[in-house]
């Protein structure tokens, strides 16, 4: 998760992760929406498709990108975003 609060007003937060799966890209997406939902809180927006490769789940303040593990390492946010600190990695 990167925190982009200094860097950007676009989000504060980027959540990037990957599923080694279409089906896995589909089921954490899902499984984000879901567990918000029950507390309450509805994307603005869901773009991508697993196909493709990445989904983005906007929350507004918190945008999360799911990635297969080949467009992950393509697009690397993190390089891109590299001013944005990590708050936690998890492998």
């Amino acid at each position: 998760m990167l925190d982009l609060r200094a860097v950007t007003l676009i989000a504060d937060y980027f959540v990037l992760c990957n599923g080694e799966s279409t089906r896995q890209v589909r089921a954490i997406t899902d499984g984000i929406v879901e567990a918000l939902k029950e507390s309450g809180q509805r994307p603005l927006r869901v773009e991508g498709t697993p196909e493709s490769g990445w989904m983005l789940v906007d929350f507004g303040s918190v945008v999360t990108h799911v990635f297969s593990p080949e467009l992950r390492a393509y697009y690397t946010l993190e390089a891109l975003w590299k001013d944005a600190p990590m708050v936690v990695r998890m492998k």
